[in-house]
């Protein structure tokens, strides 16, 4: 209730600054006006990050899965740790995976769609994968949880995945090519 009452304030704010700008007000009102939504829309932003936070916190504890957790948000457990070498930025990676929103529907796998394959730091992936692969090396097994501020945000990827999905990776590193 108390978000649903943020983000309605949020569109009010947008109103207004529409409104402002159409009739031309004076510049230090609409920097009031612009101020003003800003704050609340990081108040909502705040709200919604620490609600995707909840959901994914009782997720896990409902799987008994021991993850932690980065700054970002994103969520992690390395169940195998490869013997090969580090990822680091601009290297290629090639690797298995499967996409799963949390109510179980699989979006993307290798299985069906082949080898994923991407060059670090290029910024061609969800932010929340680039972050955790860092932390892999060759022949490692994962599993990520990205909230939807590191997966594909506000709308989806316009084709499996929906607006605002928090999405779980299976990730399995085939080869590094530098």
């Amino acid at each position: 209730m108390v978000c649903k009452r943020f983000i309605m304030r949020s569109f009010i704010f947008i109103f207004i600054i529409i409104f402002f700008s159409c009739n031309k007000e004076k510049n230090t009102e609409k920097r009031f006006v612009i101020k003003h939504t800003k704050e609340s829309l990081q108040e909502v932003n705040k709200l919604l990050v620490d609600k995707d936070t909840e959901i994914i916190e009782n997720y896990i504890k409902r799987r008994d899965w021991n993850m932690a957790v980065t700054e970002t948000g994103l969520w992690y457990e390395i169940y195998q740790q490869g013997n090969g070498p580090e990822i680091k930025g601009n290297d290629q990676i090639t690797y298995n995976y499967s996409v799963w929103l949390l109510d179980g529907t699989l979006c993307y796998s290798s299985d069906s769609l082949g080898v994923g394959s991407f060059v670090v730091g290029k910024g061609r992936v969800e932010s929340g994968l680039e972050e955790g692969v860092l932390m892999l090396k060759r022949g490692s097994k994962s599993r990520f949880i990205l909230p939807p501020h590191l997966a594909h945000g506000l709308i989806g990827d316009e084709n499996r995945i929906p607006a605002r999905a928090t999405l779980i990776y299976d990730i399995e590193i085939v080869d590094i090519q530098n």
